[in-house]
């Protein structure tokens, strides 16, 4: 074993339910202020085009950034929509009080620490989440799915986070993700261990049947050193 990756949301953040009409409400705002009506178009436009999008991730694997998503709703984007809508989701991104010391652990055992994140944001909005948090620096690669073609559970977005961590054999890896598709059967089918933590209320358009068990199930992060160390 050499190196543990993580996914991001409902992982390394505990899992909140977001209103995503009112986050995409608060970007539209701003787009038009004072234009209620329109508003209110765009913001189904971009709903329904998000939508989309996801169950061309889910269906195909196909990777896509919100630049995408907006372009495909017809809605400029707008540097005022862009805060108000990530001002909307911020209490859904803090990263749980466990990581620190589970990374600082994994380090000081020699251990690669990674992300592999399935999501249309940039990297830069994650990577500010993660240096917010003091977690960052913490990490030896992070890679988000918004940079690649593919997403999980699509091999290629494994193995590119394999190569971010600088490990090429999968049979070294140990994935710790939230999702039975995406994450279970994803790192699964590539070859490494994989570990479920089961907190995520995974939208019902978002699921996949899977007929795949994890190696092993966390109710903490805090949990994973000791099972970890029965893989070794």
């Amino acid at each position: 074993m050499r190196a543990v990756i993580f996914d991001w949301g409902g992982t390394l953040t505990p899992w909140l339910s977001v209103d995503y009409r009112a986050a995409w409400r608060s970007y539209a705002d701003a787009l038009h202020p004072g234009d209620v009506d329109q508003a209110t178009r765009v913001t189904s436009a971009i709903l329904a085009a998000e939508a989309d999008a996801w169950r061309v991730a889910r269906d195909e694997h196909r990777a896509f950034t919100l630049g995408q998503v907006l372009a495909t709703a017809q809605a400029a984007e707008h540097p005022g929509g862009f805060t108000a809508y990530r001002a909307y989701w911020e209490h859904a991104t803090y990263t749980d009080p466990e990581v620190a010391p589970l990374l600082t652990g994994l380090r000081a055992q020699g251990l690669r620490v990674g992300v592999l994140s399935s999501t249309p944001w940039p990297a830069a909005w994650h990577e500010e989440v993660l240096r917010r948090d003091g977690v960052l620096d913490l990490f030896h690669a992070t890679v988000w799915s918004s940079d690649l073609e593919y997403t999980k559970p699509h091999p290629s977005a494994f193995r590119a986070a394999m190569a971010a961590v600088g490990v090429d054999d999968p049979a070294d890896c140990v994935y710790v993700g939230d999702r039975p598709y995406d994450d279970i059967s994803g790192a699964k089918g590539v070859g490494m261990r994989a570990v479920l933590v089961p907190h995520t209320e995974i939208p019902v358009e978002q699921q996949v049947p899977v007929d795949v068990e994890p190696d092993a199930v966390l109710q903490r992060l805090s949990e994973l050193p000791a099972v970890l160390d029965r893989w070794r």
